[in-house]
């Protein structure tokens, strides 16, 4: 409109003889359309690799503080009271740019956005070499660090009575160091297509997505007046291979929140001595390096790196705050000597907010693993497991409704997280890459692909142990199809499932056993139920008659389904004579009221007997009549506690992710004379307590406690038998120098105690050190009881006794991560037997191998 009336005022200039108070009005009016001019900008951002639109851009006028406008789009328009002769763009994980405005270009301005390192930080002066000092007290990076530790900040969500906060998780696998030679093998005949999606990577090798999972979690919490947290997912989107239950929980499996500030970090559940903790100079050798700006914050720069390369430790920098001492970031990253199966290297690096003296707030956290089945010589084929979390829209202090705490039904479905790509674009922090965005389509390619789906069905079943042979229907598990034992000779057995997806919410199952030396048929059937997602309210029904170990473990469950792992030995010492065949038919009901909680009740009716009774004997008195078949039915009630415990899907049977979490469980037995034709009134109590303790640099102790009461009189086949181990195999929780029914208790005290130290003794032996062994401690004791009256029962009670003069023991060390390359999964434990030694027939020492397929 000014310029319309400016060309209006000249046409009239000239009609009335160029009057000078027209001239002077015609130059007021140009003026103040110059000015007007720069009090509007308009334009757009993208980013500079790719030329995608960026939104969520601060766009900063003049030298303000505060931004005057976030985009919502690639697009914007800015307006302002002032003249705008600059601006200023500003996004997360992306370099600062700053734009002179003027009239000429104050349109259509078009700005590119490069990618800066995560934390952008500038001004770094790097210094080479190491200084030497005397002591420690003459490394300035002494005076900075032990201020940091007096200091040390806790999570600041601990000190508000609410808080709430977003949380973005993004989790990528890259196949990573692609060559032409490689893409030309066979086995991507009809699939090379898929490295059309390939995209360069710093080494100039190609890297492909094969796996993204993107996740929006809400988290709500309360510490006054009672504590009380919930973490929702509300929002995921998957490709690969989201259907493949191995590599779902291999994803979970692989990460774990840390502290910088611990001292011990817990990556694969192996612990890592933190740069930030206490004992930190008893690992690192640290040097000041500069005082540099990271976000805008002055901050010391510290570098450190491990005393000993070949210990679990880091090398990177931290970023100190020159005026609080806090940790604004830090970037750690493991030796090229990593001792750890499986894995590369590990790259971390996180960022704080720190909102006052005493608290930190987390901000970033990327962890990243380069992995590879065979070689850790660089270069070789391998994956990039990536994981970013950024953590958004903090709030404390604010009401919080007592309804966001309680888990709904609506969380547990399916459709629950599913979101458009609108939704999708907003909450993401960063643009997808094009290499990212890629591999939705090539997996909707691949999925198409017959080849690619043989590939995927091969994993699988390696890894559930079952095969998919009809739509819904896996057969399995298929490595216990055959077996060898003393009753059934060689036997062989197959089984079946129900299986349609992860979140099936009932599952039935069967197996079939033949023994070539007894001919007899086993089987057994089960079918489970679940009602509710939420509470995980299920029921199940089951029998079978089959040749059972009895006393394998301690605290054991009523199922019917699942095989002892000595029923079938055929690599043993000794015959395993002392089998049992017996028939069983069982129900159960279970519930969840708390997430991690169940409260499961069984009802178990079931007949026992000697499978060999000229070499086995299990017969006993009642009433004074001999008999050699126990019947039996009980009612148990079972509290299994699982705190902390993650699992990765919602349907009847989950697959639990490995972490630190105890599992605890009390368990009562009622046995009910006269139902079912039962035998015997007792009572039996129950308790296992399993849990993993990180110890610092000293590695991981496994602990397993047990105890328990039988407290009536009851035969041989109700009797808590300390477990015994006659194979050659690693079995867990079980005694490797006992026989079968060597030690019979009513009551009884187990403790195991494994210790792995992860390396650290053998890294100090020359040569030695070069195989990468780690070093395993291991002591076992159990204390028992039997009375008289339960002696007396057993025809020959008298063979029989607890462990109630001496706590029994055994000891022994094992040497784990034996192997080749990066794949060391073969462990030797050497065993003595501590005591007991006047026996007949025992073994003093003995030897045991297997697989234990670990990080």
């Amino acid at each position: 409109m000014l310029f319309v009336y400016a060309n209006c005022l000249k046409k009239r200039m000239m009609l009335n003889n160029n009057s000078p108070k027209h001239y002077f009005l015609l130059f007021f009016l140009i003026l103040t359309s110059s000015v007007c001019a720069q009090n509007k900008a308009s334009g757009k951002v993208v980013d500079e690799k790719n030329n995608k639109e960026l939104n969520k851009v601060d766009i900063f006028i003049n030298n303000d503080k505060t931004p005057s406008l976030t985009t919502t789009s690639g697009s914007f328009i800015i307006q302002s009271d002032s003249i705008i002769h600059q601006l200023r763009f500003s996004r997360k994980n992306y370099t600062t740019e700053t734009l002179d405005i003027t009239p000429e270009n104050a349109e259509n301005i078009f700005v590119q956005l490069s990618q800066a390192k995560v934390s952008d930080i500038q001004e770094i002066v790097l210094k080479s070499g190491k200084t030497k000092y005397k002591n420690k007290k003459e490394n300035p990076a002494y005076a900075i660090m032990q201020k940091v530790w007096a200091q040390k900040r806790n999570n600041g969500l601990e000190k508000f009575d609410t808080y709430s906060y977003k949380e973005y998780e993004k989790t990528q696998f890259d196949l990573n160091n692609l060559d032409s030679a490689f893409m030309k093998k066979k086995i991507f005949n009809k699939l090379d297509f898929i490295f059309s999606y390939a995209d360069s990577t710093a080494s100039g090798r190609l890297g492909l997505p094969i796996f993204l999972n993107e996740a929006v979690y809400e988290n709500y919490g309360r510490n006054k007046p009672d504590k009380d947290s919930k973490r929702t997912l509300v929002a995921q989107k998957t490709s690969g291979f989201q259907d493949n239950q191995v590599i779902t929980v291999s994803a979970k499996n692989l990460y774990r929140d840390i502290n910088i500030y611990d001292n011990t970090l817990n990556y694969f559940d192996i612990g890592f001595q933190s740069p930030v903790g206490t004992d930190g100079f008893g690992t690192y050798d640290y040097s000041l390096m500069d005082t540099i700006t990271i976000r805008g914050e002055k901050a010391f720069q510290i570098r450190y790196q491990p005393k000993r390369k070949d210990i679990l430790a880091f090398q990177g920098n931290l970023y100190i705050d020159t005026d609080t001492y806090a940790v604004l970031g830090a970037t750690l990253k493991s030796t090229q000597k990593i001792n750890v199966n499986f894995v590369n290297s590990v790259y971390t690096q996180v960022e704080y907010d720190n909102p006052d003296d005493a608290t930190f707030l987390p901000k970033k956290l990327v962890t990243e693993f380069e992995m590879s089945p065979f070689s850790k010589k660089k270069g070789a084929k391998s994956i990039i497991a990536k994981r970013s979390v950024d953590y958004s829209d903090y709030q404390f202090n604010k009401p919080l409704d007592p309804k966001v705490f309680k888990r709904t039904e609506e969380e547990y479905e399916d459709k629950f997280t599913n979101k458009d790509d609108a939704y999708w674009t907003k909450v993401r922090p960063d643009t997808l890459s094009k290499a990212e965005q890629g591999i939705y389509n090539m997996l909707d390619q691949l999925q198409q692909t017959p080849k690619f789906n043989r590939m995927v069905k091969l994993f699988e079943t390696l890894g559930s142990r079952h095969y998919n042979a009809f739509k819904g229907i896996d057969i399995g598990p298929i490595f216990s199809i055959y077996g060898r034992n003393e009753v059934e000779g060689d036997r062989i057995r197959l089984g079946a499932r129900t299986y349609f997806g992860l979140n099936d919410t009932w599952r039935a199952q069967f197996y079939t056993a033949y023994g070539f030396k007894d001919q007899q048929i086993k089987y057994g059937v089960e079918a489970r139920y679940m009602f509710n997602k939420l509470n995980r309210f299920m029921i199940g029904a089951g029998t079978s008659r089959d040749i059972v170990q009895l006393g394998g473990q301690l605290t054991s469950g009523d199922g019917v389904t699942p095989q002892s792992s000595s029923t079938s030995t055929f690599f043993a010492r000794g015959e395993n004579i002392s089998l049992s065949s017996v028939n069983k038919t069982s129900v159960f009901a279970a519930i969840e009221p708390w997430k991690n909680f169940q409260i499961r009740v069984d009802g178990v009716m079931q007949s026992i007997k000697s499978a060999i009774p000229e070499k086995f004997n299990l017969m006993y008195y009642k009433d004074g009549q001999l008999r050699q078949t126990v019947n039996d039915s009980h009612v148990t009630i079972s509290l299994i506690a699982k705190p902390g415990a993650k699992f990765s899907q919602t349907g009847i049977d989950r697959y639990q992710a490995r972490n630190l979490a105890p599992t605890i469980v009390l368990r009562y037995t009622r046995g009910i004379e006269g139902l079912f034709n039962a035998d015997f009134n007792y009572d039996k109590l129950q308790f296992m307590l399993y849990k993993p303790f990180l110890i610092g640099s000293m590695g991981k102790l496994v602990v397993n406690f047990e105890a328990g009461k039988n407290f009536s009189t009851v035969p041989l086949a109700l009797q808590n038998i300390i477990p015994a181990n006659l194979s050659y195999g690693l079995v867990p929780n079980t005694f490797s120098q006992l026989n079968y029914y060597e030690f019979v208790t009513d009551a009884y005290t187990t403790l195991q105690l494994e210790h792995h130290f992860n390396g650290k003794i053998l890294s100090y032996i020359p040569l030695i050190k070069k195989l990468k062994l780690r070093e395993v401690a291991f002591i076992r004791g159990a204390y028992g009881t039997l009375s008289d009256a339960s002696k007396a029962i057993n025809v020959e009670g008298f063979k029989y006794s607890a462990p109630s003069e001496h706590i029994y023991y055994e000891y022994g060390f094992g040497i784990e991560n034996i192997g080749i390359g990066n794949l060391r999964i073969f462990r030797v434990d050497f065993n003595w037997r501590g005591n007991y030694l006047d026996r007949p027939d025992i073994s003093k020492f003995g030897v045991k191998a297997g697989f234990q397929v670990g990080f």
